[in-house]
């Protein structure tokens, strides 16, 4: 987070003065200087203003850290031993920061309070295998908001935290995976998202004091429809929403108030023992509702999706975040006017993490890039100076000497217009067909976009390019795209491979002998399925933490996920057959390409069991496979050490064998 100076005479000097090195010595070196590249994210705005609370991996792993917003020093607040997933600052108590941490990297994680400090450290829920969430703060401050499966492992329910009385309570009983994104002011009524298939989503009304759980979003499915905040009043719901379009758009609805004689109605139907129950969360005060008008688009764009807004405190401004083909552009929009307006140019290509200070005069938010490591910046909206306030260290490694990638695209085997990131080594372009690793994102329902990846530009800095597509079934390109790989249209996606080595060796950039193939979860699972299904295209491949049989997959997996996955890739208990066919298990004998497998044991998302099974049935059929195991990590790998040797490892396997060459091994 330091101002770095000189950076290259740096380097220069201290080339010249260290001893020659063996092949081997020089990719560790490599590679350990990229994966050490620090980032820093989720930036939240303590209730003055003045300070931000941060994730860094300064340490080695993501911990708490504070900053001025105006600029300066870091102090870290955490040093624990394992990651910090999410921080969020009360919005009326300096004094008190909650946060979410991660037991060896899995998806148990737990929820915490401590102080600017690092003193009083509180771990708030009870441990074990629970899966929690932390959503954020009720608008008073007073309490938490959660998710958990601590009641049900195949739902994720949504509750409420009252910090000062140290006591939850269930906010909401939801079906599949709910997230309770916003309180009304007065503290009477909550917005909870319900995930009931992957591609497909609702927002619910639910009463705080009354039983009301009111559906918002009627619509065929699938939808998106997230990120729900009320309006200053109280009386509109803003939204991230597709309904009746293809792209993600930013949507309004009004709620419609029952009338005097309907709430007396209600009231009556209830049993005593019901009020009574109720009754001691307080009588209802305003409004209350009976559901939500006709939903209205006040800003949507044909060429992009809406991937995030924040709304300030009173209720004037939202600002925009669009996902234009992968890059960020943010806007301001005039909720009386509708009038939108450009916000700045931003220093990279991916931008997140949008958050206002109190009074709506700072903008927070993430910016990155394919040479550009994760920051935290702040936007001053009177002077529009956008300035950096986090500065993550590259020891070693000159920024601009990276590689940004070029978008490109090209027709599908059916003429589907995809799409991909092509990053050439410097001096690569004009030259003969040369080595080349596809890389297939996770997911399914997300995106390849320009960030920081250290393995790539490890892979570049040895002479191999690297194309990173979205296939069929990617986000970021409309409503009907996403949902083109679903069920027995997934057959059509791994199709989508193929027609990503043919666009590279038809265009002179691939050596037909000398292509991989890797991805991680999702994109492990298009790894294996590449392998079986085309062995004939790659020299080598390597799958990180991703499925290789959808039986065993469904069966170990969070209950939640299982249950929430059927819509994505196929029903268990009336789909069996089709399961099977997508599993690329049932097709190992078919594999003739080497193989590096890597995997957390902390993994419960996608179970280690995948790569058991990948690995041992490789091992019975006599090709060669390597195993790399992280006892402390899950679903991907955070601790700076392990990242450099999972990379190490990936580089090393793709030089041995599209390159011919292997500097050494692990």
């Amino acid at each position: 987070m330091l101002r770095r100076t000189c950076a290259p005479f740096v380097f220069v000097v201290l080339a010249l003065v260290a001893p020659v090195a063996s092949p081997a010595d020089e990719l560790r070196d490599l590679v350990a200087r990229l994966a050490k590249i620090g980032s820093c994210t989720s930036p939240s705005f303590s209730p003055d203003g003045k300070t931000l609370a941060v994730l860094c991996n300064l340490s080695g792993l993501p911990q708490i850290w504070t900053v001025p917003a105006a600029g300066g020093w870091p102090t870290q607040v955490t040093a624990l031993d394992d990651q910090i997933s999410t921080v969020a600052w009360s919005p009326t108590d300096p004094d008190v920061l909650a946060f979410t941490l991660a037991p060896g990297g899995g998806l148990n994680e737990q929820v915490y309070l401590t102080r600017p400090s690092g003193l009083a450290l509180e771990q708030i829920t009870e441990g074990g295998k629970v899966n929690n969430r932390l959503h954020g703060w009720t608008p008073d401050g007073k309490s938490l908001l959660l998710g958990s499966n601590r009641a049900n492992p195949g739902s994720v329910d949504s509750y409420l935290f009252h910090v000062g009385l140290s006591r939850l309570r269930l906010a909401a009983v939801n079906k599949g995976v709910g997230s309770i994104e916003d309180v009304s002011a007065d503290g009477a009524w909550a917005l909870v998202q319900r995930v009931r298939g992957r591609g497909d989503a609702n927002v619910h009304l639910v009463s705080l004091r009354k039983r009301a759980d009111l559906l918002l979003t009627p619509h065929t499915p699938p939808g998106t429809f997230a990120n729900a905040r009320f309006s200053a009043d109280g009386r509109t719901v803003y939204l991230l929403a597709d309904q009746d379009r293809d792209r993600i758009a930013f949507a309004r609805l009004p709620l419609v108030e029952r009338d005097r004689r309907e709430r007396e109605e209600e009231e009556e139907a209830e049993e005593e023992g019901e009020a009574e129950e109720w009754g001691e969360r307080g009588a209802v005060e305003g409004p209350y509702w009976k559901g939500g008008g006709p939903l209205e688009v006040i800003a949507g764009r044909d060429d992009a999706d809406l991937s995030a807004f924040e709304i300030t405190a009173d209720g004037t401004t939202a600002a925009l975040l669009w996902n234009v083909a992968g890059a960020s552009q943010l806007s301001f929009l005039d909720l009386a006017t509708g009038k939108e307006t450009p916000g700045p140019a931003l220093p990279g290509a991916i931008a997140g993490g949008l958050e206002f200070s109190k009074d709506g005069k700072l903008l927070a938010l993430t910016v990155s890039g394919a040479n550009l490591p994760t920051d935290v910046y702040v936007l001053d909206r009177a002077t529009g100076e956008l300035r950096r306030v986090t500065f993550s260290p590259h020891a070693g490694v000159f920024l601009q000497a990276l590689v940004a990638p070029e978008l490109v695209k090209f027709p599908a085997h059916d003429g589907l217009e995809l799409s991909g990131w092509l990053y050439r080594p410097p001096g690569a372009a004009g030259k003969a067909a040369g080595p080349v690793v596809l890389s297939f994102h996770g997911g399914p329902e997300a995106q390849e976009r320009p960030s920081f990846n250290s393995t790539y530009q490890a892979l570049l800095a040895r002479g191999i390019s690297v194309f990173a597509p979205n296939v069929r079934g990617s986000a970021g390109f409309g409503k009907r795209f996403l949902n083109l790989d679903n069920g027995e249209k997934r057959f059509d996606a791994v199709k989508d491979i193929k027609s990503c080595v043919d666009h590279l060796v038809s265009q002179g950039i691939a050596d037909p002998q000398r292509i991989g193939i890797m991805g991680g979860s999702y994109g492990g699972y298009m790894t294996m399925a590449g392998l079986t299904e085309y062995p004939e295209l790659f020299a080598a491949g390597a799958n990180l933490f991703g499925m290789i049989n959808f039986e065993t997959f469904f069966s170990h997996t969070e209950a939640w996920m299982a249950a929430i996955s059927t819509t994505e890739y196929g029903d268990p208990a009336t789909q069996k057959d089709l399961l099977q066919r997508l599993s690329p298990i049932h097709k190992v004998d078919r594999i003739r390409t080497p193989t590096l497998v890597l995997h957390g044991a902390n993994d419960t998302n996608v179970p280690v069991v995948e790569a058991e099974q990948t690995v041992e049935s490789l091992k019975k059929r006599g090709i060669p496979v390597d195993y790399v195991l992280f006892p402390d990590e899950g679903h991907g790998f955070r601790k700076t050490a392990n990242r450099v040797r999972s990379t190490v490892a990936i580089v090393e396997w793709f030089e041995k064998y599209l390159k011919g060459s292997a500097p050494g091994s692990l």
